[in-house]
């Protein structure tokens, strides 16, 4: 058993648990990458508002306007032939670019059983009565904790709450079953979709790859059809869950008139680490058992009764970088045991990708009016040399709900200040950690969850989800309400308790060392 050094500090220095500010630089790359996203994949959005406003001129038109146009046309046959062409390329354009309409129709968020609870105490108790930890990593552990934000109420599978833990592939299949069932069960209940509806599936677990995948484990329980396109997703860290939701869009672009379905979930029974590495023992103490399954639809009849339509998505890979690239990873330990180690580097690499990620959404959602603040800013700091601080959007006035992953109390302090977003919007994210702990890709449906239970969102509210994970990856997707959401009609898994939310979470700044 390995020894931590007496001289290394229970906890890292405060310094490298910090975003870089924002406000410190902004690089014109990423502007401009913003702006070529924008003219590239949105040709639509420049011929839609000419469309309406040629619309809007003809609705103007009284019956004389069009008497006299018509008997001008009559014997002008050329101008006809023009007009009519010009009209036909134009409205051929517009369709052939528009894309086809990604709804999310409805999902769900995976609740264990009460006898999956895992207080502090019994997290501990377990920790020490493996026998593995030094005191030192104990205590290391409890102060880690003591720091998360997670609180009282967190679930872990039984193979790891068991005296000893039973850690093999038997009990990790029947967790990944357990949570992918659970809430694929309730989503069918929910949406009165039949399992051979599906066309897409695309399921997403970064640790957990069995063979069969999972993917086909869900295909044989639910007996799904056989031309079913389905991914499985591996290795791709809590960001993961956003990839596999721009893949799904960008099926339904190809596969008209289909049901996807996009599991995200991350498994704890292999991947609990017994070694004294502290940059291993973090995701411990920080990684909880939970998953969510949501179905999307390029059916426009389904318009009516979906909650969401996706408005964009937006990924940022900086893999290319080996600092990036190696911040974290799973790999053995001296003694040969596996963890996944996080580096001291990951706040910043996480900023720097957070930050190159909403430069590049600023165009696609900013009000014009933010969009031509910041960009005479750059222009007088950059190009006229102009010694000005750099204009931070306020992506407030783009987006009435943030749902930022839930990945330790540190990171949501820092996003906090950078964004400078309200305790309000900081909620939904600090309640899931509190509550379900960071359950990877998924907690960003929780989160949403959350904001439906307390009866938050309203038809036209935009929701923007964020998510970071190993690679290193930033991604986002920004969804447009369809429809209010009426907590009392809403089944989810903070509805029998909704009324205890928002708790007191201390922030890291105010806990004592």
């Amino acid at each position: 058993m390995s020894e931590q050094n007496p001289a290394t500090p229970l906890m890292p220095n405060s310094n490298s648990r910090k975003l870089p500010d924002f406000k410190q630089s902004i690089k014109l790359k990423y502007v401009k990458l913003g702006y070529h996203y924008l003219i590239t994949h949105g040709m639509y959005l420049f011929l839609s508002p000419l469309i309406v406003v040629i619309a809007a001129q003809l609705s103007t038109f009284s019956l004389e306007d069009v008497y006299v146009l018509w008997e001008h046309l009559r014997f002008n046959l050329i101008s006809v032939i023009v007009c009519s062409t010009l009209f036909v390329f134009l409205a051929t354009l517009y369709f052939l670019t528009r894309p086809s309409p990604v709804y999310l129709v409805n999902f769900s968020c995976y609740k264990p059983d009460d006898s999956r609870k895992c207080t502090r105490q019994i997290f501990m108790d377990r920790s020490r009565s493996i026998g593995t930890f030094t005191k030192e990593n104990l205590e290391f552990q409890r102060k880690i904790l003591e720091r998360s934000g997670l609180g009282e109420d967190t679930y872990l599978p039984e193979s790891v709450l068991l005296d000893p833990p039973n850690v093999c592939m038997q009990e990790a299949r029947k967790e990944a079953e357990m949570v992918m069932f659970g809430a694929l069960d309730e989503l069918f209940a929910k949406t009165n979709v039949k399992p051979k509806d599906i066309g897409i599936l695309v399921v997403n677990c970064s640790l957990f790859n069995p063979t069969p995948s999972l993917s086909a484990m869900i295909v044989n329980h639910y007996k799904m059809r056989g031309n079913i396109v389905s991914y499985n997703l591996g290795g791709m860290g809590c960001s993961a869950g956003l990839i596999s939701i721009d893949l799904a869009k960008n099926l339904l672009q190809v596969h008209p008139n289909s049901y996807a379905v996009v599991i995200s979930t991350e498994n704890i029974t292999l991947n609990w680490y017994f070694g004294n590495e502290r940059s291993m023992l973090v995701s411990n103490c920080l990684f909880r058992m939970g998953g969510a399954a949501i179905l999307l639809s390029n059916k426009r009849s389904d318009r009516w009764r979906s909650k969401y339509q996706l408005v964009d998505t937006v990924r940022t890979h900086k893999g290319s970088d080996d600092k990036c690239f190696t911040c974290v990873t799973q790999e053995e330990d001296p003694e040969g045991k596996v963890g996944v180690a996080l580096s001291k580097d990951l706040m910043a690499v996480a900023g720097d990708a957070l930050k190159t990620n909403i430069t590049t959404l600023g165009p696609l959602v900013l009000p014009m009016s933010e969009q031509l603040l910041f960009f005479a800013t750059l222009i007088g700091k950059k190009l006229l040399k102009m010694k000005l601080k750099p204009y931070i959007p306020d992506f407030k006035l783009a987006f009435e709900h943030f749902c930022i992953h839930a990945g330790g109390r540190a990171v949501l302090d820092e996003l906090e200040k950078n964004l400078q977003l309200s305790d309000w919007h900081m909620e939904p994210s600090r309640m899931t950690l509190n509550r379900f702990g960071n359950t990877s890709s998924s907690s960003l449906w929780y989160e949403l969850a959350y904001s439906e239970a307390k009866g938050r969102v309203r038809r036209g509210d935009r929701i923007w989800q964020i998510a970071f994970g190993s690679g290193f990856k930033c991604n986002s997707a920004v969804w447009r309400a369809l429809r209010g959401v009426n907590p009392e009609k809403e089944q989810n898994p903070w509805m029998d308790e909704i009324h205890l939310f928002p708790v007191d979470v201390p922030k890291v700044s105010s806990i004592s060392n």
